[in-house]
C-alpha cells in the first residue's frame, strides 16, 4: 500500500467527521452542567465543514474525473487496487451525509431535554457513525465497504439504547445489534467468496475477473450472500423484522437518523458493490444473477412495506413500513443499475437526496408535537394539529405528499426518475417491476392522507404542548421548502449529481 499525503486532503470530509466526533466524546468527559446545547452546536460545526469540503473537493473534480486514493502498485507502477476513490457522486453523497448528520443533531437538545436523555456521547457517536457513511460513499474495496458498514451500524446501535431508563429502547437496541450482527456474518462471507472468484478485493477490478472467473459457484453464492447482507441494512424484505421495533422504540431524532442516513450510506455501498464490482454485460444477467433475486425482492418489499403500513395506527411504525417500501424503489433504480441503464446512478442519488430531507422532515415534525407526557405516536394523537399550530401541520402535509410521490415534490421526481431508468433497460425486463411500483405509490397515498385527515378535519381532544427548540424549527421550515424545490428544479440538482 502507498501512502500519498495529498490523498488526506481528498479524505478531509472523513477526517472532519472523524476527528470532530472523537473530540465530542472526549468533551463529555470534562463537561459540566446538565445542557449539552454546547456539543450540539459543535457537532453542527463539524458537520457542516465536513459538507463544505466535500463541496470544495466536488468542484476541484471535473466531469467523470476520478482519484484513486491509498493505492497499491505493482512493480511496473500499474494501479492494483485502491481503499477509496474521490468522484463527484461520493462527494455529493458526502455532503448528504454531513448536512443530515448536522440537521438530526439540531433537532436533538429539545428532545433530549423533554425526555431526559441529555447525553453528550450521543453527539460524538453520531459524527463517528457519519465518518462510517462517508467512507462507504467512496469506498472501492470489499475492506473499506466492511468497515464504513461496521463504523456506521456500531454507531446506531448505541443511539437506539441511549434512552436508558426505556424498556421499549433497551428492546429495540438489542434486536438492532443482533440483527446487524447477523447480517455481518452474511456480508463477510460473501466478500470472501467473491475475493476466492476474482483473486482479488478491489471493486475497480473485480468486474473483469469476474466475468473470466473458473468458480461461477463462488459468483452466485458471494452474490446472493450480499444481496441479503445488504437487505438487512436497508430494511428490505423478508430482512426488514427489526426495522419497526427499532424505530419505534429508538428516540425519534435516532429514527430519523436511522431511515434517512443509515439507509442512504447502505444503498451507497451497493452502488460502489453492485455498479462496479458485480455490473456489466455478464454477471446480473441469467437466472443465476444476482438481479434475479432483487428483482423478487424489491417487488415484495414495496409492497409488504405498504400494505402493512397502511395497518399501522403508530406514526413511527407507519414512517417504519413507508421506510420499508422506499427501500424497494430503491432496490428497482439498482437492478436498472446492473442490466445496464444509464440514468440509473443519478436517479437512485436524486432519490436519496429527497427522501432523506423527506425523512428528517418528517420526524422532526414527529418530535416537535410530542412532550414527555405525552408523545403523540398515534394517528388519533394529531387530531387538530392545523387549527393550533398550521405551520407544522402545513409542513407535514408536503412532506407526507412528497413520501406518497405526488407533485410538485421532490417525490415525484424521484420516483419518477427510478421508474423510468428500469424502463430503459434492454428489452422491457423491469416493465412489470415498474407497475408493481406505480400501484403500490398510489396505494401508499392513503394511509399519508390518514394524518393529514386527522390534522385538518378532526378536533383535538386536548392542547397541543409541542417541543420547541430554534433548530427544530428550523429545520421544520427547511425541509418543505427544499422538498418543493426538488420537485420545482430537477434538473439543477440531476446536473450536480452529474
Amino acid at each position: 500500500m502507498n501512502f500519498n499525503p495529498n490523498d488526506l486532503g481528498w479524505c478531509a470530509p472523513f477526517l472532519i467527521l472523524a476527528v470532530t466526533g472523537m473530540l465530542l466524546v472526549l468533551a463529555e468527559a470534562f463537561y459540566k452542567g446538565p445542557d449539552r446545547t454546547a456539543l450540539c452546536g459543535l457537532a453542527v460545526a463539524g458537520s457542516l465543514a465536513s459538507a463544505i469540503a466535500s463541496v470544495i473537493l466536488y468542484r476541484q473534480l471535473g466531469p467523470g474525473e476520478t482519484h484513486a486514493l491509498f493505492t497499491d502498485l505493482d512493480a511496473s507502477g500499474t494501479l492494483r487496487s485502491a481503499m477509496l476513490l474521490a468522484d463527484r457522486t461520493g462527494y455529493v453523497l458526502s455532503a448528504l451525509f454531513a448536512v443530515l448528520t448536522a440537521l438530526t443533531a439540531l433537532i436533538s437538545p429539545a428532545h433530549q431535554r423533554e425526555h431526559d436523555w441529555q447525553m453528550g456521547e450521543y453527539y460524538g457517536v453520531m459524527l463517528l457513525s457519519a465518518s462510517g457513511m462517508v467512507i462507504l460513499a467512496h469506498a472501492v474495496n470489499l475492506v473499506t465497504i466492511f468497515l464504513g458498514i461496521e463504523t456506521m451500524s456500531i454507531g446506531v446501535y448505541v443511539m437506539t439504547a441511549m434512552r436508558r431508563r426505556s424498556r421499549r429502547g433497551n428492546e429495540a437496541a438489542m434486536k438492532y445489534f443482533l440483527i446487524g450482527a447477523f447480517a455481518t456474518g452474511f456480508l463477510m462471507y460473501g466478500c470472501a467468496l467473491l475475493y476466492g472468484a476474482s483473486g482479488t478485493l478491489s471493486l475497480l477490478h473485480m468486474q473483469p475477473a469476474l466475468a473470466s472467473s473458473a468458480n461461477p459457484g463462488l459468483i452466485v453464492a458471494g452474490g446472493f450472500l450480499l444481496v441479503v447482507a445488504f437487505g438487512f441494512k436497508i430494511a428490505a424484505v423478508p430482512f426488514h423484522m427489526w426495522a419497526p421495533d427499532a424505530y419505534e422504540g429508538a428516540p425519534t431524532p435516532v429514527t430519523g437518523f436511522m431511515a434517512a442516513a443509515v439507509k442512504a450510506a447502505a444503498i451507497a455501498g451497493m452502488l460502489r458493490v453492485f455498479g462496479l464490482a458485480l455490473g456489466g454485460d455478464v454477471i446480473p444477467f441469467g437466472t443465476l444473477g444476482w438481479a434475479s433475486p432483487m428483482v423478487v425482492i424489491a417487488a415484495i418489499t414495496i409492497t409488504i412495506g405498504n400494505i402493512t403500513a397502511v395497518r399501522q395506527d403508530n406514526v413511527k411504525r407507519m414512517l417504519a413500513y413507508s421506510s420499508i417500501s422506499h427501500a424497494g424503489v430503491l432496490l428497482v433504480g439498482m437492478c436498472a443499475l446492473g442490466l445496464g441503464s444509464p440514468t440509473a446512478q443519478s436517479a437512485i442519488v436524486y432519490y436519496l437526496i429527497a427522501y432523506s430531507f423527506t425523512t428528517i422532515g418528517a420526524f422532526a415534525i414527529v418530535s416537535f408535537v410530542g412532550s414527555r407526557g405525552r408523545e403523540r405516536l398515534l394517528v388519533d394523537d394529531w387530531a387538530g394539529l392545523a387549527n393550533q399550530h398550521p405551520g407544522a401541520a402545513l409542513a407535514m402535509t408536503i412532506l407526507l405528499l412528497s413520501f406518497g410521490g405526488l407533485p410538485p415534490t421532490g417525490g415525484f421526481f424521484g420516483k419518477f426518475y427510478i421508474f423510468k431508468s428500469a424502463m430503459d433497460v434492454y428489452n422491457g425486463q423491469l416493465l412489470w417491476l415498474v407497475v408493481i411500483g406505480v400501484i403500490n405509490s398510489a396505494i401508499s397515498i392513503y394511509y399519508y392522507l390518514r394524518i393529514v385527515t386527522a390534522m385538518y378535519f378532526r378536533e383535538a381532544s386536548q392542547p397541543f404542548a409541542p417541543t420547541r427548540s430554534g433548530g427544530q424549527l428550523f429545520v421544520i421550515a427547511l425541509m418543505p421548502l427544499l422538498v418543493l424545490e426538488l420537485g420545482l428544479m430537477p434538473g439543477w440538482w440531476l446536473r450536480l449529481i452529474g
